[in-house]
């Protein structure tokens, strides 16, 4: 009996592997077994760091935040429990965005919050 290799298919797949791998430098891009590998760690790391970047995101609105209530004679932990306590739903994203472009509108937020908390 005649042996079989299933060509056409292993052909797509490796022809579809490498138009993937399109763009990665040297044999990377040019031959299957190394263009492979990469794929598999580019897919591993983006899975990776789309988790990362949610983590460093939110360290780097609490260090805004923390930084401009700091301004205002006050830390951020102080400013976070008083906001829960005021009743004034905004998360830390819009905050953050807020105290970079327009602090005295941070600066009213401020005193409405502290006004409602105490």
């Amino acid at each position: 009996m005649p042996r079989a290799t299933n060509a056409p298919a292993s052909r797509e797949r490796r022809k579809r592997v490498l138009t993937a791998s399109k763009g990665y430098r040297l044999r990377r891009s040019k031959l299957f077994r190394y263009a492979k590998d990469a794929q598999m760690k580019g897919k591993y790391w983006a899975y990776r760091d789309r988790k990362t970047r949610k983590r460093t995101m939110r360290s780097l609105w609490i260090t805004r935040i923390n930084a401009i209530c700091r301004e205002n004679g006050v830390t951020y932990s102080r400013f976070a429990e008083a906001l829960d306590k005021s009743g004034i739903e905004i998360d830390r994203k819009i905050l953050a965005e807020i105290a970079v472009s327009d602090p005295a509108v941070f600066a009213e937020i401020f005193k409405a919050v502290q006004a409602k908390a105490a």
